[in-house]
């Protein structure tokens, strides 16, 4: 739905000796709106997270446009864009509710009562991994603190690392292939992967004997794009990766063609392998091993909830690793 903002072309005057903007509860609730909007990537998608109709998104969004005068986005048949001053103001709203966040934590803390939200990025595909204690973590803090909104997010590491860094998630449990210096890292637990082969590659059927290392470096590997494993170059050959894939689940899906090898983790696989459709190879030879950690932002203020989640996760904030 269009508005007068986004089609007229033309913005209200913006006169150096306009008054400055003071914000009002209705402002709060347009700029949550709107922040809504950017992170679910246009005005259809948040209708969920919303759960208000697409006419009241939009109406919400031109009456924020009209009260701080500044063209936030365009939308229509070429989809939904920020532009500039949008772009501005979507960052502005992550620091504003940040510092509301803050107030609120800091006060609830005095009065000994954990409330507010806390937004969590974790690694997908990682379910079945029994030594991960996430699960658990949320059972503790929902029991404990049920004021407390979770806010979970399951996606690639990439997308957890930007939500971090953007300040639209407070912490992330992610797998570490290379540190990063925005981050401190607090250890969790290590995942186990081997490399695998399904029905139709030479080596599903093959003898253990006859299996080492070296008869790796002559098959076909799927590169992991996501992955940056420095223990890999020990089992396979970087010229033999003619595949890529960027999720754990796109890498088995190739690997179940037959026609190549992967690393996959252990919790992942194994079903697959008790279904006779997946082979790990010499598993007592080939394996990688990753560390999870929680990483929170480098230097950021630690806040009663992230504090007591890290607790429910079993992490002492004063050891880094």
């Amino acid at each position: 739905m269009e508005t007068p903002l986004s089609t007229s072309g033309n913005l209200p005057s913006r006169p150096g000796n306009r008054p400055a903007l003071t914000l009002s509860g209705m402002d709060f609730k347009l700029l949550r709106v709107f922040q809504a909007v950017v992170e679910a990537g246009g005005f259809s998608a948040a209708q969920n997270e919303l759960n208000v109709g697409l006419a009241a998104i939009s109406k919400q969004i031109s009456d924020l446009e009209i009260r701080i005068g500044m063209r936030l986005c365009t939308r229509g048949r070429e989809g939904f864009h920020l532009t500039e001053e949008g772009k501005l103001v979507y960052q502005a709203a992550i620091e504003l509710f940040a510092s509301v966040d803050s107030f609120r934590d800091r006060i609830s803390s005095a009065q000994n009562e954990l409330i507010g939200d806390l937004s969590i990025g974790v690694i997908d595909n990682t379910l079945s991994d029994k030594s991960s204690s996430l699960i658990k973590a949320l059972r503790v803090m929902h029991d404990e603190a049920p004021k407390v909104r979770l806010r979970l997010q399951a996606s690639q590491l990439d997308e957890i690392e930007r939500g971090m860094v953007e300040g639209r998630l407070s912490l992330g449990i992610v797998p570490v292939y290379q540190r990063r210096e925005e981050f401190d890292y607090f250890e969790l637990y290590q995942e186990t992967s081997h490399a695998y082969c399904a029905p139709g590659h030479p080596l599903f059927e093959a003898d253990d004997s006859a299996l080492d290392i070296d008869s790796l470096r002559h098959c076909q590997v799927v590169n992991h794009r996501y992955a940056i494993h420095r223990d890999k170059a020990s089992f396979v050959n970087h010229d033999s990766q003619s595949a890529s894939a960027s999720q754990v689940e796109a890498v088995a899906m190739l690997v179940l063609t037959g026609r190549f090898i992967g690393f996959l983790p252990e919790h992942y696989a194994r079903p697959l392998v008790c279904d006779g459709q997946l082979r790990a190879l010499r598993p007592d030879l080939i394996h990688l091993s990753t560390p999870f950690n929680l990483i929170l932002r480098h230097n950021a203020p630690r806040s009663p909830l992230v504090k007591a989640f890290a607790q429910a996760l079993g992490v002492d904030l004063k050891r880094l690793v």
